[in-house]
């Protein structure tokens, strides 16, 4: 994943259970919300990402649609895929939805049952 991480991603914290597509979304978006890509900018072509991930030039494809689909990005006919104007807001509130509807539930549950306050926890982070 060495474009990946020209694109400023960690793998390791890229879910390796996922689909490929989702993964390359998943990198993608990171990018975005991380300003390496800025609404406006030009992502880099199907057949490039998919030179330099080693995948199958489809799944870039795919992983791309879903883009196109929620409205992240738009097409230009000829010239390329370009991330679309507010999506990096779009894109983060999306994610944070998610993260409060599926992910934050169960963590929350969790630190209950073993006795981690969210508060001790917040101060224990600002220190390090």
């Amino acid at each position: 994943m060495t474009a990946l991480l020209y694109y400023g991603i960690n793998p390791l914290m890229v879910e390796q259970s996922k689909p490929v597509y989702q993964r390359l979304r998943d990198g993608i978006a990171a990018a975005i919300l991380d300003g390496e890509f800025r609404d406006g900018d030009m992502l880099p072509s199907v057949r490039a990402l998919a030179a330099e991930q080693g995948a199958n030039p489809l799944t870039v494809a795919k992983a791309y649609q879903t883009f196109q689909d929620d409205g992240l990005v738009t097409v230009k006919r000829g010239v390329g895929m370009f991330v679309a104007d507010g999506a990096t807001d779009k894109l983060r509130a999306m994610l944070k939805d998610d993260f409060l509807t599926n992910v934050w539930p169960p963590v929350a549950a969790q630190m209950k049952r073993i006795g981690i306050d969210a508060r001790a926890l917040l101060d224990d982070s600002e220190t390090v």
